[in-house]
């Protein structure tokens, strides 16, 4: 039976030709978008977890209240007790401590008087340990633009964009202006040993990376950090197990101090929970009405192939077949004709998502002002799922299409069965 429906798709095309191409083009659309947004979204994950929120973040309760402020004041005290602690309770994580400040950049002339100052915003790391995995988390190496690492205390890096627009370079000299932990001035001279680009406006706008010894020096905070930011050890979030880590941690650490120390996963920040469950939704959404289309379209397909095939049908009644039977025969036919349109629909589909990973889309025009921790090259992503997401509703799509414009086989009478024939 398979193969006599097989041989009848095949010599008679416009049974088959239209339903191939409409099942093929909703697949790859399907496919393209499902691993654009994917991709946006893992982008957007890395980089909240990598210069901002960790998988976990633990941090003093007062400066959690506060964070967006960067209340340097309010943080964390005794940190190398609780990174101890934290290594020796959660082995399956890797712990950094960090210090986010801000204030002024000052730049001298060659009279080491003023000639330019500059807003800063900066994030002091761990950058001179044997074992630091700040460099790699950041991606400092493929990010240097000039210059190179700093090697020795006193050396920082400063953004690519940044230093264009101060007129500075590897080897210029500045000083910071910023507060103490305590609420005094503080005046701290550098030399910038490199500058960098990570591709993000948020960071390439006036970014300053520096030892977080140097910055504790400056800021008097010492054996003190604004955060502690824990990553998985393969580097890939895991919610559940983010969540299960952050709660088992609250339930330990005292509720009556502020200034104890409180855990959150990644999506428990920045309202990145709602970020994900939207880009769920968007993807759901996107197969909804792809499915939803599609069949009406078939459907409609199926009709005008059913109404053109009513002497066929009627043939095949007359001669004894009944109705179940051609049912089935065109719910076959679909099926097969859905497995081609849909395989072919995914290769078309990932051959573009691929593209669009490699190549990706230059959005910097739009990025420029924004405060998100999104690329300026937005990517897609091809994921296990980008091979099922459109080859499934393809089938879906049809099998209904057909399913409901077939539903007229039942409706022949037979008394209009002669009459048609001898037409």
């Amino acid at each position: 039976m398979i193969r006599f429906l097989l041989k009848g798709l095949l010599r008679d095309r416009s049974r088959s030709f239209f339903p191939i191409l409409i099942v093929s083009a909703g697949v790859a659309l399907t496919v393209i978008l499902y691993s654009y947004f994917n991709g946006v979204e893992i982008d957007a994950i890395r980089n909240y977890a990598v210069f901002a929120t960790g998988h976990v973040k633990a941090m003093s309760r007062a400066y959690a209240e506060q964070a967006e402020l960067i209340p340097n004041d309010l943080a964390l005290l005794g940190v190398d007790s609780l990174m101890q602690d934290l290594e020796t309770n959660y082995p399956q994580v890797r712990w950094t401590g960090r210090i986010r400040f801000g204030g002024l950049l000052d730049i001298p002339d060659e009279n080491n008087e003023t000639r330019i100052q500059g807003p800063v915003t900066g994030l002091a790391v761990d950058l001179f340990s044997v074992d630091t995995p700040e460099i790699d988390f950041l991606g400092l190496h493929r990010s240097l633009v000039q210059g190179k690492l700093p090697q020795s205390p006193g050396e920082v890096l400063i953004a690519e964009e940044y230093a264009g627009q101060l007129g500075l370079s590897a080897g210029s000299r500045v000083t910071l202006v910023s507060a103490t932990m305590n609420g005094s001035l503080a005046l701290e001279n550098f030399l910038i040993a490199g500058t960098v680009r990570f591709g993000m406006a948020a960071m390439d706008r006036s970014a300053m990376i520096a030892d977080i010894g140097d910055i504790r020096l400056a800021l008097d905070m010492e054996d003190a950090a604004g955060e502690i930011l824990g990553f998985f050890s393969d580097e890939i979030y895991k919610d559940e197990d983010a969540m299960a880590i952050a709660a088992e941690f609250n339930q330990a650490a005292p509720t009556d101090d502020e200034f104890a120390p409180v855990m959150y996963a990644l999506s428990e920040q920045s309202d990145l929970r709602g970020m994900l469950q939207q880009t769920d939704s968007v993807i759901g959404m996107i197969n909804g009405v792809f499915i939803a289309v599609m069949a009406m379209v078939l459907w409609n397909a199926g009709l005008m192939g059913t109404i053109r095939r009513y002497g066929e049908i009627g043939v095949r009644l007359a001669m004894g077949e009944n109705k179940g039977s051609v049912y089935r025969s065109l719910i076959l036919e679909a099926l097969m004709i859905g497995f081609v349109g849909s395989l072919l629909g995914t290769a078309i589909g990932l051959g573009f998502a691929y593209l669009l990973q490699s190549k990706g889309i230059d959005a910097a025009g739009m990025m420029k002002s924004s405060n998100v921790m999104m690329s300026n090259v937005l990517r897609a992503r091809i994921t296990a799922g980008s091979f099922f997401v459109g080859f499934l509703p393809g089938l879906l799509a049809i099998l209904l299409g057909t399913g409901l414009s077939g539903l007229s086989v039942y409706k022949r009478q037979t008394s209009q069965l002669f009459k048609e024939l001898e037409v």
